[in-house]
């Protein structure tokens, strides 16, 4: 006598459905657009016309390496800075996958010699020791997050990969906060150029410049992680609650008899992302 017991299949319940965010509506992409727009049309025209008396950075004397390479570092950084921008979007990284994939590597491989350049250009600064250091510090982080992202999207760990990038995009960003944080640093230090300084105005200057080039990064770093840390919630919740890296199962029927019994097939995590 042979028994069947069949289980009734329960159908899985979909998440719901989460709304297509609207380009427009992501309100801190068309001022980021602009602010990096802005930066680049003040500070890029004058290495355009390749002459070393227009530069914002004087030469070394007898150094002449040093302003091709910091024509060159300038025009990578160009690149890197406007393709970064498309990268975060995520309008352009949903609808736009494979040129979303294109578009990281050729700015992987554009930072790559922008930050050896940069090494070589703050070495050589004549802004002073704090800020040479701050500039090797900050190009060799920027070539080391940027390559573990690239390392994380070919090993398909997109979750990580995106929070590295998300910090190389940060280092990018350090170039023009600086430049904002070098005025009111220079309003409250010009006063005390006699005080503090002793009346050394290039030493004060220094500083200011100091103060931009340590500031910005950290700044721009804690931001970048804080935004990722404050979207994990709302992705919890748009997956039903369910805690990062855990899948509910599916129900499927199960049948017994004095011969064969047949076992129930679990669903596993999955992952989809693409590279950045």
């Amino acid at each position: 006598m042979t028994s069947t017991l069949n289980a009734p299949s329960a159908t899985p319940t979909p998440p719901p459905r989460r709304r297509k965010p609207v380009w427009w509506r992501r309100t801190w992409i068309a001022p980021l657009m602009f602010a990096v727009a802005a930066f680049l049309a003040f500070s890029v025209p004058p290495y355009l016309t390749f002459d070393p008396a227009n530069s914002r950075l004087e030469p070394p004397a007898g150094n002449d390496l040093y302003y091709p390479f910091l024509v060159t570092h300038v025009l990578l950084g160009t690149v890197c800075m406007t393709i970064a921008c498309f990268q975060v979007w995520p309008a352009f990284r949903n609808k736009h996958r494979r040129g979303h994939r294109i578009a990281g590597r050729v700015y992987v491989f554009t930072v790559i010699p922008a930050a050896l350049l940069g090494l070589y250009i703050g070495w050589y600064t004549s802004a002073g020791p704090s800020v040479r250091v701050a500039n090797l510090v900050g190009s060799t982080l920027w070539l080391v997050v940027t390559v573990a992202a690239f390392r994380l999207a070919r090993q398909r760990r997109y979750d990580e990969h995106r929070r590295w990038m998300s910090r190389s995009f940060a280092l990018v960003m350090m170039i023009p906060l600086s430049r904002v944080i070098n005025i009111p640093a220079m309003i409250i230090l010009t006063p005390k150029v006699d005080s503090t300084f002793g009346g050394n105005e290039q030493l004060m200057q220094n500083t200011a410049t100091s103060i931009g080039v340590w500031l910005s990064p950290l700044l721009t770093l804690l931001l970048a992680d804080w935004l990722l840390d404050r979207r994990k919630p709302n992705a919890r919740r748009a997956a039903g609650g369910a805690p990062a890296g855990t899948a509910k199962p599916a129900a499927a029927g199960a049948a017994a008899g004095p011969s064969n019994q047949a076992a129930a097939g679990a669903a596993g995590p999955t992952s989809q992302g693409a590279g950045r």
